[in-house]
């Protein structure tokens, strides 16, 4: 009986807070679960009121992703491109950059270390100039790399990697030495698992940024083959007016990858950030 009371308290205690998180939950879901409910109606159910369409239709993403009269898979297929490829490039370097500046001593570390983080605080609109005139002298205009060229290499990811790599113990290091291993296939086969939940929140946090992008891709992409798929989004909306069947299609899809790369490493995101909190 005693035990049954002190269960009662304990939940009449913490209703409140489910009932807060659960209201909070259907309000950050909401938008998304009207999209995906848009995105499955024709043109004249677009603008009714009704969370479950009547004639549920899968013509609109016909037309997004087989109409010749679209870009998008192509918007599709940069995004791709532009996100595994900036991904590929942060993991590696700044990977690479952290383990030099955690396990290395050499004059000036310290100093590089917080001239790579004072670049954080510099907006992003203030590199968009010096970018710009880059890629033009460069002609990088138009291209796979200048879209990605700003993104290779991330201040965020030195700093998160340089952290980890603090952690390990310099025993390890050191018996791989001893053991004839150099410090490049050192950094390749005994670094990468022991930083794992690392690499694991530095990918997607890369990936999903380079995604969404849109400010660079927009301005340093003028021809539409080579829109990313924000920008493209954005440029179908114009073309399709009030079409928001198309565009609710569209963003649905865009969606898509963003999802299930989280659904698949939301462990790794989380164990990523718990540990992060404790590094020193």
């Amino acid at each position: 009986m005693i035990k049954h009371e002190r269960n009662y308290r304990k939940w009449s205690r913490s209703l409140p807070a489910y009932i807060v998180l659960i209201l909070f939950s259907v309000i950050m879901i909401f938008p998304f679960i009207w999209m995906l409910s848009s995105s499955l109606k024709d043109v004249t159910q677009i603008y009714q009121l009704k969370l479950f369409p009547d004639r549920p239709t899968l013509d609109n993403y016909r037309y997004i992703l087989f109409s010749s009269s679209t870009k998008f898979p192509q918007w599709f297929l940069n995004s791709i491109i532009v996100a595994l490829c900036t991904t590929a490039s942060v993991l590696f370097f700044d990977s690479l950059i952290g383990y030099t500046l955690a396990k290395f001593q050499f004059p000036g570390k310290r100093f590089i270390f917080l001239l790579i983080i004072s670049t954080l605080m510099i907006p992003t609109e203030m590199l968009v100039i010096p970018w710009y005139a880059m890629a033009r002298a460069m002609k990088w205009v138009n291209t796979y790399w200048g879209i990605m060229f700003p993104g290779m290499i991330s201040a965020f990811g030195v700093f998160l990697m340089r952290q980890f790599m603090s952690t390990i113990p310099d025993d390890l290091i050191d018996a791989a030495r001893v053991d004839g291993l150099g410090e490049f296939r050192i950094f390749l086969t005994i670094i990468p698992p022991l930083v794992s939940p690392a690499l694991a929140t530095l990918a997607i946090f890369n990936f999903i940024g380079n995604w969404n992008a849109f400010l660079w891709p927009l301005i340093v992409s003028s021809k539409p083959r080579m829109f990313t798929l924000p920008v493209g989004l954005a440029n179908f909306s114009g073309e399709a007016g009030s079409d928001w069947h198309y565009i609710m299609t569209g963003a649905a899809v865009a969606m898509l990858p963003l999802i299930i790369v989280f659904l698949v490493f939301q462990k790794q995101i989380i164990k990523g950030i718990a540990m992060t909190g404790l590094k020193g």
